[in-house]
């Protein structure tokens, strides 16, 4: 009998490159030098908008994209690549160890041993060298599946803990490994066919771990000189000590909790210990004396707006009376701002403010006199005046400003910097997936935004994740170079909250879908989120940070 004939469509930067007809099951790897692109940097494919291995077999008509090396889904499954070479030189060196995977710094993941106080350079020597013998080697990188039994029994015997925890509560008959060698691993997502791919990386000894060092998505073949952060690495480990205290450092832990019945008691524990971090901020800005006015600055989703109203209510408790102030209500207007590379309004970029007026007005209020406050239509793109938004500061007054740009030096040149407190918020979760899969901050505030667009804009999860893109430019461009800036920092994650938000971002992510380009990310976060039991909202306390995401919060905004 003849083999059934699929009809696919080559497409590359939404342009048709050629139609194919092949074989029921051909694989990709088979058709790929039709894109008439180097093939080593295709790294995997979209096949009807969905991200898949070279591998795969073609059994349905499709349109087939690759996936470069220096794209954000190529990046991805480079660094998940690298992330599987590592384990696999650990354990061929020191099965007895257990690595385990902890926060990103910079263009890199940190990494230590558990039980381990630090790292010596000769076992980070030993691992540069037998991944380098790895790559040497070109070996393949194989996916399977295996039976669940066999997947318990796998992860047991190399001892990773949290891996095979969670396979109490992610229960599938057949679980899907990757493996170099003779040692597996589970990765979610698409990896390279062969570790000779690998040759961009480095391992830097860094405090009581290392880092494996990767490249910047936009040059995927050098490695950037390394810039510290360790203002962002104290916050981590801060919140990674607390983690084992408390004994919850993985989804895995989590959902234990969920399935025991704690939960409650830890939700609990989870938003006094964040309300604690910001008392003691308060107490820092009151020790300070000068300060005047408290600048709060942060990406996307990082929950400025309810931090802001948290920390009034601390200074509150402290004798101060806080102003809240956002800078959005200083944007210039869109006849004024400046247009991006797409000829739009860039609205992220420190022009898009009128830092004249801005500075003009905190000059005058810190002279004790009065001053209007603009405001900012969104819908007609204009800057007005209200009478009621007239403001002078009295004795024990402070002002606290919210916005993407507090910490740039530019917003405030005419405040003396002993008026100035500043404040930077990233969501950091401390959790990991399992041992060797982290979660990655920018994913939580996705899911966030996702949730909150809907809620109250109205916004279609596609809408949310088309425009993500842009938002994560201007924050590389504006916020990220100016957090070591800050007098303190605030992690604003909540080790339950992906579980809470799986119940409102999943139905959303469902409605993507193959017809729309974000149904490859929609279908990334729907697997990622399935890693949590759902907890379900009507714990939430009315004045924590996720009810700024989900509705029903005590606060107004």
């Amino acid at each position: 009998m003849d083999k059934k004939k699929i009809k696919v469509t080559l497409v590359y930067e939404d342009k048709k490159v050629c139609e194919k007809t092949v074989e029921f099951a051909t694989p990709v790897t088979d058709i790929i030098d039709g894109f008439g692109l180097p093939v080593e940097n295709i790294y995997a494919v979209k096949i009807n908008n969905e991200v898949r291995p070279l591998d795969t077999p073609i059994q349905f008509t499709a349109n087939i994209e690759p996936i470069l090396n220096n794209t954000k889904d190529g990046s991805n499954v480079y660094r998940r690549s690298l992330c599987l070479l590592l384990a696999a030189a650990s354990h061929n060196l020191f099965p007895e160890k257990r690595l385990i995977v902890g926060h990103s710094l910079g263009h890199g993941y940190f990494y230590t041993y558990d039980n381990e106080k630090s790292v010596h350079i000769d076992v980070i020597n030993k691992l540069n060298k037998e991944m380098t013998r790895l790559i040497k080697e070109d070996i393949p990188i194989t996916t399977e599946f295996v039976s669940y039994q066999e997947a318990t029994r796998l992860f047991e015997k190399l001892g990773m803990i949290e891996t095979r925890k969670q396979l109490n509560f992610v229960c599938s008959p057949k679980i899907k490994i990757n493996s170099i060698g003779d040692f597996s691993d589970i990765y979610f997502g698409p990896l390279v066919r062969s570790t000779g791919t690998l040759k961009v990386f480095d391992i830097l000894q860094y405090k009581n771990g290392f880092l494996l060092r990767f490249p910047r998505t936009s040059d995927p073949e050098h490695l950037e000189i390394f810039k510290d952060q360790p203002k962002l690495y104290e916050v981590y480990q801060k919140y990674k000590e607390w983690g084992k205290r408390v004994n919850v450092t993985s989804a895995a832990s989590l959902n234990e909790l969920v399935a025991n019945r704690q939960i409650n008691d830890f939700i609990d524990i989870t938003e006094t210990y964040q309300q604690k971090n910001i008392s003691q901020i308060a107490s820092q800005i009151v020790a300070k004396k000068t300060v005047r006015v408290v600048l709060i600055a942060g990406p996307s989703s990082s929950g400025k707006t309810t931090s802001a109203k948290k920390l009034a209510l601390e200074l509150m408790a402290m004798g101060y009376t806080p102003k809240v102030i956002s800078l959005d209500c200083y944007y210039a207007g869109r006849d004024k701002t400046p247009l991006d590379e797409n000829g739009k309004p860039d609205y992220e970029c420190l022009e898009a403010l009128n830092i004249d007026l801005l500075n003009k007005n905190l000059v005058n209020l810190f002279k004790g006199k009065e001053v209007n406050i603009p405001s900012y239509d969104f819908h007609t793109g204009t800057s007005y005046f209200e009478e009621k938004n007239k403001l002078k500061l009295e004795k024990n007054d402070i002002l606290i400003m919210e916005g993407i740009h507090g910490l740039n030096p530019k917003l405030t040149p005419k405040v003396p910097d002993e008026y100035k407190f500043k404040i930077y918020l990233s969501a950091l979760t401390q959790l990991n997936l399992d041992d060797h899969n982290r979660i990655s901050t920018s994913d939580n505030r996705l899911i966030r935004r996702i949730v909150r667009d809907n809620n109250f804009r109205g916004k279609s999860a596609a809408g949310t994740i088309e425009m993500w893109p842009s938002v994560t430019r201007g924050e590389e461009l504006h916020i990220f170079p100016f957090q070591n800036n800050a007098d303190a920092i605030l992690n604003t994650a909540l080790d339950y909250e992906l579980s809470v938000l799986r119940v409102y971002a999943a139905p959303l992510l469902r409605q993507v879908t193959p017809l729309e380009k974000e149904y490859s990310e929609a279908r990334r976060l729907l697997s990622f989120l399935e890693n949590f039991s759902t907890i379900p909202p009507t714990v939430v306390p009315p004045k924590s940070i996720i009810r700024e995401f989900i509705g029903g919060s005590a606060f107004h905004y």
